[in-house]
């Protein structure tokens, strides 16, 4: 697989791959994260004009695309339940969505992330079993409870690695 960033004639392929996460996601009884039409098509739209999304390409093909976006994340500014294991800049993966075949993007996603920053967070609906268990898996901190902007509570994790080449480089500017 590699990676490359999503430009505005790939919108329908990234909004592709997230129908069929959201199918997968039902599939595996998490029946209300993406229920509400979300991610919209406007905010996919709006995170590949600043540079943030992505897809993961196989053999010419898009099987995967996340959200990668420097932090600070409103959702991320209170925290109930626990804290964040630091207060150093970091980076947010959203959106995270591939095609049912397909293996290993997890890594893929994490690697790129530690490639730009030491730090980062992501969030969860307790129902996306898939998504727990590959942070688990890639050594996540479990960190607390945060809440979107719609008040929809969600499952926050955190991860620091030391130091990156860049040192958060994007992060801080």
């Amino acid at each position: 697989m590699f990676l490359r960033p999503s430009t505005p004639s790939d919108l329908p392929t990234v909004m592709h791959l997230i129908a069929e996460g959201r199918r997968q996601m039902i599939a595996q009884g998490n029946l209300t994260q993406w229920a509400d039409g979300h991610p919209s098509e406007q905010q996919v739209a709006a995170d590949i004009r600043r540079g943030c999304s992505y897809l993961l390409m196989e053999g010419g093909i898009a099987v995967a695309t996340f959200a990668l976006i420097p932090g600070p994340d409103p959702t991320y500014s209170v925290i109930y339940d626990g804290q964040w294991l630091n207060d150093r800049p970091y980076y947010v993966i959203h959106r995270v969505s591939s095609l049912p075949h397909v293996h290993g993007v997890m890594a893929e996603v994490f690697a790129h992330a530690f490639s730009l920053t030491d730090t980062v967070r992501i969030d969860t609906h307790r129902d996306n079993l898939s998504m727990l268990a590959a942070l688990r898996r890639h050594h996540f901190t479990y960190c607390g409870i945060i809440h979107l902007a719609d008040g929809a509570e969600r499952l926050a994790f955190m991860k620091t690695t030391g130091s990156s080449p860049s040192q958060t480089k994007k992060a801080t500017q």
